[in-house]
């Protein structure tokens, strides 16, 4: 790939994720620019981080080959721009720490460059920190609230207790060997912090809501003599930690006025002829604290240029196409997207 290349229509939308990217936070990723361009989503990757699929591309909305040449695209892109490599370290959420695979059957090369992170010359110290902790963070381990009864993979025991995934194979937490730990129920964060940070063997519960098709985090599971110690930790400064909760409450609600200022205005900088009203509705909606919507994502807080598009295509779903109705009267859900696609595209080419 070539400058050349980066005219292309995909060229030019690969180099504008980047460009987004680098502008925020002085680096970009490959997985930022799926994420821009609508190709993965955080539910997708999580699945690939949890090794629910064996390489990324069973996740995406792009074939492999679609993917390779924005891979190539945004390396002709960053070494235009003198940037430097960096490789990630993507590795599974599981006890083996496996590193995980973006394209079955690729060689090492190509696996290397999907995992890089391109970082600008012109990065603060700061960034570069932040970036260093993206790229080598370890991800979490985690555990399932059971829905309904199951049989562990390993001692062939049913169950309906906590469960840890290993792929499609669910093991009871004795033969997981965290039958030792104890659950922390989330709502303290300072609690959970100091509990974590203190205990050896951690790892993150999870409930899966089917209202929104998608897992909450409900909890943590610790060792006991580290719950303990938090606990201590906690009392100690308990006075000084509600002043400081007052003060963060009191700047949270300034910052998420500006948010959605901000988000508002990033529609309105992708869409101009979106009414202004119905843009600050948007950014209300998907930017509410605690929604669990696109705007209090990373990439929504980041004004990602994707996540702002999937604010306004969701706003667009429900309130200008049948779909609520489609789905009301039957529909099955991924039928009743695809029979108001055509839609949603004709309203944004009138926004745009």
């Amino acid at each position: 790939m070539g400058p050349a290349d980066l005219d292309t229509a995909l060229g030019r939308r690969v180099a504008g994720a980047a460009d987004a990217a680098v502008s925020r936070r002085g680096a970009v990723s490959v997985l930022d620019v799926f994420a821009s361009l609508g190709w993965v989503t955080d539910k997708a990757v999580d699945r690939w981080r949890r090794e629910q699929v064996p390489a990324l591309q069973h996740v995406a909305q792009a074939p492999p080959e679609k993917l390779r040449t924005a891979v190539a695209l945004l390396e002709a892109w960053a070494r235009g721009r003198g940037m430097e490599c960096q490789e990630g370290g993507y590795l599974a959420a599981a006890r083996g720490q496996r590193l995980l695979r973006f394209i079955e059957g690729a060689d090492g090369a190509e696996e290397r460059a999907f995992r890089a992170h391109w970082v600008a010359a012109e990065a603060t110290a700061a960034q570069r920190r932040r970036e260093e902790n993206r790229r080598t963070k370890v991800p979490d381990l985690v555990v399932e609230e059971a829905v309904g009864a199951w049989e562990c993979a390993d001692c062939g025991a049913e169950s309906q207790a906590l469960r840890f995934m290993e792929g499609a194979a669910a093991h009871c937490l004795e033969c997981a060997d965290m039958d030792h730990l104890v659950f922390l129920p989330s709502g303290d964060a300072a609690l959970t912090r100091r509990a974590k940070k203190e205990s050896g063997l951690s790892a993150v519960v999870v409930r899966w809501i089917r209202s929104r098709r998608k897992f909450r985090r409900i909890g943590l599971l610790v060792e006991e003599p580290a719950l303990e110690a938090a606990e201590r930790q906690c009392l100690a400064d308990e006075d000084a930690r509600a002043l400081r909760r007052e003060r963060d409450a009191e700047r949270r609600a300034l910052q998420d006025v500006d948010f959605q200022r901000r988000f508002a205005a990033e529609i309105l900088d992708r869409f101009p002829r979106c009414p202004r009203d119905r843009a600050e509705r948007i950014a209300l909606h998907t930017g509410a604290r605690g929604s669990g919507r696109v705007g209090r994502s990373e990439a929504g807080r980041d004004l990602d240029p994707g996540a702002v598009r999937r604010s306004v295509v969701a706003s667009v779903r429900h309130e200008d196409t049948p779909y609520d109705d489609l789905l009301m009267s039957g529909v099955p859900r991924e039928e009743a997207r695809a029979r108001i696609a055509s839609q949603i595209d004709r309203v944004l080419e009138a926004w745009a």
